[in-house]
């Protein structure tokens, strides 16, 4: 039985991702982001319990990819698509370049099961972190409508996060294999930081997070370099 909790799991993050996209359909944004967030959590715990339970398997892996672009790939370019429609535009069909978003996601995704190198960390952004991002540029739009409407902006970065998910950055993951301060400083002043700045700014500090995030990760391997 213990061997389908981790898959019960992913199946829960795809149900949420789907739900997500409807509201995001529907306009309504802020439940869309909430609907990430529930994603992200079952997310983690999928692949946190099939490393404790020693049950690991190819059907787990395939089938969080398939949830995954769905969640953080699909999703993000509907409420990205969504953002479009609403800006200053002068062309019908410019909100779809918005599903680029969607396909180098995928791309991101089909990469990330293949290369090596990424076992232990990320080369390029991480869906769940572009697409929790993506969300919260209608928080923003709140207090600058200014920015967040202007097509240009968004067109920007569409094509900004698109190139990012599948770029040569090296990210470190958010996983521990020990909890050794030395090995993790980085990591722990991160999520430190980034908890102070989401409890004060909620969805609206994602933006700085994310840079945070980048910046940090040159810092960690950096500094796993020199040691």
């Amino acid at each position: 039985m213990k061997k389908h909790i981790p898959n019960a799991l992913t199946c829960a993050n795809l149900l949420s991702g789907c739900i997500g996209i409807v509201f995001a359909f529907k306009g309504d944004l802020t439940i869309t982001a909430y609907a990430v967030l529930i994603s992200g959590i079952f997310d983690f715990f999928d692949g946190f319990s099939a490393r404790l339970l020693h049950v690991k398997s190819e059907i787990g892996k395939e089938l969080d990819s398939l949830a995954d672009v769905v969640s953080f790939g699909f999703l993000p370019g509907v409420v990205m698509f969504q953002l479009l429609s609403q800006s200053d535009l002068t062309s019908p069909y410019l909100p779809y370049t918005a599903f680029l978003i969607t396909i180098f996601s995928a791309l991101r995704l089909a990469k990330f099961n293949l290369d090596t190198r990424q076992t232990e960390d990320f080369i390029g952004l991480n869906t769940p972190m572009n697409t929790l991002f993506i969300v919260s540029l209608p928080f923003i739009q709140r207090d600058y409508p200014e920015i967040i409407n202007s097509t240009i902006f968004l067109i920007g970065i569409t094509i900004l996060m698109s190139w990012l998910l599948v770029s040569e950055i090296k990210i470190y993951s958010l996983k521990f294999g020990t909890l050794n301060w030395k090995d993790n400083k980085v990591k722990f002043i991160f999520l430190l930081i980034s908890a102070v700045l989401i409890a004060l700014l909620k969805f609206a500090a994602i933006p700085i997070v994310l840079v945070l995030y980048i910046a940090s990760s040159f810092l960690h391997f950096r500094n796993e370099i020199e040691s």
